[in-house]
């Protein structure tokens, strides 16, 4: 049974940082792409961020380009989200995904089979 447990959201003042951990569990991650989505109050889920395990290549979203940084760790099992620059826009709840085909740059919300339950950021002006 795979787990995704995400952590580490909270509350943090525009221009701020934050650092979200995604535990994963359950399988060997190793042929899997990783990705992080976010949904804010009112709309849809949308794609932030997405890494392949194993050639560690990355994708952002155009929003978050420059700010954001999705980086794994093997031996921990772990997916992280470097969040730098926050700004009250980025208010939302965090899921971590896990997509069983790593190829291409898939970043449908359809293209993830596992999900976490999500860690609430929200950025103050």
């Amino acid at each position: 049974q795979v787990q995704l447990v995400e952590s580490g959201g909270g509350l943090v003042q525009a221009g701020g940082s934050l650092r979200l951990s995604c535990a994963a569990s359950g399988r060997t991650f190793s042929t899997y792409a990783m990705g992080w989505f976010r949904q804010a109050p009112g709309k849809e889920r949308e794609f932030v961020a997405r890494i392949r395990w194993s050639s560690g290549r990355v994708y952002y979203a155009d929003s978050v380009k420059g700010r954001f940084t999705i980086s794994r760790d093997n031996v921990k099992n772990t997916v992280y989200l470097q969040m730098n620059s926050l700004k009250p826009e980025d208010t939302a709840v965090y899921y971590c995904a896990a997509d069983t085909a790593a190829w291409g740059t898939r970043t449908n919300l359809d293209d993830y089979d596992y999900w976490g339950q999500g860690t609430q950021v929200t950025v103050s002006s």
